[in-house]
């Protein structure tokens, strides 16, 4: 067994929620060897309903998102169901759920409540705004959340451009995951669990904590194309080649904008480095020297160059390529036509092993819990 999955090994998961930031975060914890039991509604998380199907008309996201769980599906709005699911909770460690503020209190099922049962209970909420604020209760999505934290205002070429993949769902789900540990690791010491308020708009602020810091001291809002990050360097930018390709620039180090301009045999280049932002005039000049030659061409040029050059893959290209192969983090599944993205850390020398299929819940469910199905997830 690898040891990343001895890191969790006997903490139970329980993961009420849905879709990308809840499910991600119990993935994660499952990959280091939590048991994670999904409960989901009668008609199953609705991700099963987004997103293409393989071949034998299975969700592919969903099933991505879930590998390795147990699955139990249960009407937690029946008292007698939400009764019998308090079993599950006496014996949890983790409860993980994604409803709007209120929503599990509501239920009976609140933080107060469950962690009278289990006071060991590390209790974590993830939405949209967090439980407090005028945005609590407010419907949104990834781009929503990059819209109110200010960075979706500075990137994007000619006007606002959200991202693929979602940055505040899958950042949520890191920090959650980190949160959880570090709630773990807490009650290792004082026996007790908390309960975690996180709300997705929140993770993008530390993700722009240098941002935060530049506008509190100097006022500074950044716009498009101010910084080298977003767009306004020569040195970090993307170039068109001459074969409609791309290539990346990253060569932010004076040491490595040095070594591209004489491998471009162009020393008048050197001292251009340091112009003022947005750099018009010298990406300018990089596009028209790139859009001369190919993608082949360049990478001749600079590939074997320590200058942060890169060529810009499809996902295809990237998941095929030596890197890629040679580090065994995304590796072919068990199943024709599956592929998975594993947890991105080789522990003591070894790679993760692949992740099990999502399967219904192994034990029988208890006699008293009348709307519960134990029917595998996979149509």
């Amino acid at each position: 067994m690898p040891r990343l999955e001895t890191f969790l090994a006997g903490v139970k998961v329980l993961d009420l929620s849905q879709y990308i930031p809840g499910p991600m975060a119990s993935l994660l914890l499952a990959d280091m060897g939590a048991e994670v039991l999904k409960i989901e509604p009668p008609q199953g998380d609705e991700m099963r309903n987004l997103g293409p199907r393989d071949a034998q008309g299975r969700p592919l996201f969903y099933n991505a998102l879930n590998a390795g769980k147990s699955v139990l599906r249960l009407d937690l709005k029946q008292r007698e169901v939400r009764e019998a699911f308090l079993g599950h909770v006496a014996t949890a460690d983790v409860l993980i759920e994604g409803f709007r503020p209120g929503v599990m209190a509501r239920l009976g099922l609140g933080y107060a409540t469950l962690s009278a049962i289990n006071p060991r209970l590390v209790y974590c909420s993830i939405s949209g705004y967090g439980a407090t604020g005028s945005h609590a209760l407010k419907a949104a999505h990834d781009g929503n959340y990059l819209a109110t934290s200010g960075a979706l205002d500075r990137n994007g070429k000619d006007a606002p451009m959200f991202f693929d993949p979602p940055v505040a769902d899958t950042s949520g789900s890191l920090f959650a995951v980190i949160a959880i540990l570090g709630a773990l690791h807490g009650r290792a010491r004082s026996g007790r669990g908390c309960q975690i308020d996180l709300g997705l708009a929140d993770v993008v602020m530390p993700l722009q904590l240098l941002q935060v810091a530049e506008w509190a001291a100097n006022g500074t809002i950044p716009k498009p194309r101010s910084s080298y990050l977003n767009g306004g360097a020569a040195y970090y930018q993307v170039y068109a080649t001459a074969d409609s390709r791309h290539i990346m620039l990253g060569c932010v180090e004076a040491k490595f904008w040095r070594n591209f301009c004489v491998a471009a045999n162009r020393p008048d280049w050197l001292e251009r480095q340091p112009e003022p932002m947005p750099q018009t005039a010298l990406i300018a000049d990089l596009a028209s020297f790139f859009a001369g030659i190919g993608l082949e061409q360049a990478s001749a040029l600079f590939s074997h160059i320590d200058c942060c050059f890169s060529p810009v893959l499809d996902l295809g290209e990237a998941l095929t390529s030596e890197q890629v192969r040679a580090r065994g983090l995304v590796r072919p599944g068990p199943e024709a036509g599956e592929m998975q993205a594993l947890f991105p850390a080789i522990i003591d020398g070894q790679a993760p092993r692949l992740r099990q299929k999502l399967v219904a819940m192994q034990q029988a469910p208890p006699s008293d819990l009348p709307a519960a199905t134990t029917e595998i997830l996979n149509p």
